[in-house]
């Protein structure tokens, strides 16, 4: 299976615009949102945590939010939620550890 490259930015960074304009970063993607501080977050290949984790994302990270989808709830630092976050091909992000100064969607929905 094919992963594709993505760019997951420390604490305090946003994505790199020369990757934006160089498309290898979707509009959707150029703004990134950081992970509950102290917290290292499972990236699992759906929108639950019965889904397999396919890698883990190091306390002070930034992810970008492609879209969004309904899944497993969860209950994490910024409240409860089932929404999901695809940062990429098949990797998700439970939206409970992700702070998007809003309990509801942020990005379009997942198709």
């Amino acid at each position: 299976m094919a992963t594709e490259d993505i760019e997951i930015t420390g604490a305090g960074e946003t994505a790199d615009a020369e990757a934006l304009s160089a498309g290898t970063l979707s509009a959707e993607a150029a703004r990134t949102y950081p992970l509950a501080p102290g917290y290292s977050v499972n990236v699992r290949s759906g929108p639950g945590t019965h889904y397999s984790v396919v890698r883990t994302l190091p306390a002070g990270s930034s992810i970008p939010i492609r879209c969004q989808c309904p899944g497993e709830t969860v209950t994490g630092p910024y409240g409860t939620s089932k929404i999901w976050d695809n940062i990429a091909n098949a990797q998700f992000v439970a939206d409970a550890y992700v702070k998007t100064g809003s309990d509801g969607y942020v990005a379009p929905r997942c198709s």
